[in-house]
């Protein structure tokens, strides 16, 4: 499989299922087979989240497939892998999950320009059940009223 320039890998699920309160661009710690897999588009952020470690961020639950071209010393596809923020930006956010029972959810896993891999991260609160729902209708009338102008268009 050939290898892609701009990886965006995206947590569709994020949005829908959490309040996005603050976002931040984290790199992420990876080893060789890793990165490449991860520039070949095997990767998946779908049922991830982050938590704190010994005042480190680590992602959780992070799925990047085995590299094809690897040998028998490849990585673990689900190991956790650490994040890397400024020492601030670690403080506040402990302090927010600590006390405020928030959640960092991935949002974004891509490469930047120099093919380095990012993780953009979200500060977020859950959704209740019927925010979800508002959630689903707003998306709907938006559907429908760009259908109906489409329509009336042509």
């Amino acid at each position: 499989m050939a290898l892609q320039k701009n990886v965006r890998i995206k947590n569709r699920k994020a949005r829908f299922e959490y309040e996005i309160l603050d976002k931040y661009t984290a790199g992420i710690v990876l080893a060789g087979t890793e990165i490449k897999a991860i520039r070949e588009g095997k990767a998946s952020i779908a049922e991830s989240f982050c938590e704190f470690n010994n005042s480190e961020l680590f992602v959780i639950n992070m799925t990047i497939q085995e590299y094809s071209h690897a040998n028998a010393f490849s990585h673990n596809p689900k190991s956790e892998r650490k994040l890397l923020l400024n020492r601030n930006e670690l403080k506040k956010l402990e302090k927010e999950v600590r006390n405020s029972g928030l959640t960092i959810v991935p949002l974004l896993l891509f490469t930047n320009d120099r093919g380095l891999a990012k993780l953009e991260i979200a500060l977020a609160r859950g959704k209740k059940e019927y925010d979800k729902r508002d959630s689903i209708k707003d998306r709907d009338s938006k559907r429908n009223l760009s259908r109906i102008k489409k329509a009336f268009n042509n």
